[in-house]
């Protein structure tokens, strides 16, 4: 029986295999199991994986140390997905390995972008105008 995905998010068993999976990459990466000179030549982050609700596809969201050569990381990843699949099967026991997808991880973009719009001169004069807490606003007083 497949589960479905429900609007409020992913199922519990999704994120509980999601963060097997995750620590899993992990650690093949961290080891250096994999003879490749760009994967050799980086820390490659993993803060998240996405199952899909039959577990079957895992996407993992990636990030080079330092956000320096993405592009290549996630090329190098892609050609060794095959190994990271069959390691990723070793170490997680799931009737079936799940296929492997890998994608740029966006939340530090999301993040800085988060912390530009909050410093931005727009907010500051918001935040400044804002009562504080315990004061009232004197305007609505009537």
């Amino acid at each position: 029986m497949a589960q479905k995905q429900t609007p409020s998010g992913p199922s519990q068993r999704q994120q509980r295999v999601a963060e097997l999976v995750r620590h899993a990459i992990a650690e093949v990466l961290q080891r250096g199991d994999i003879q490749d000179p760009v994967l050799g030549s980086h820390v490659v982050t993993v803060p998240e994986v996405r199952m899909s609700p039959d577990l079957k596809l895992a996407t993992a969201y990636v990030m080079p140390l330092g956000g320096q050569d993405e592009a290549p990381v996630i090329a190098a990843l892609e050609r060794n997905k095959k190994i990271l699949r069959q390691e990723v099967a070793r170490r997680v026991n799931l009737k079936y390995a799940p296929e492997l997808r890998f994608l740029r991880d966006e939340t530090f973009d999301e993040a800085a972008r988060i912390d530009r719009l909050l410093r931005s001169d727009k907010v500051q004069r918001d935040l400044e105008s804002a009562p504080r807490d315990g004061e009232t606003d004197s305007s609505t007083d009537d």
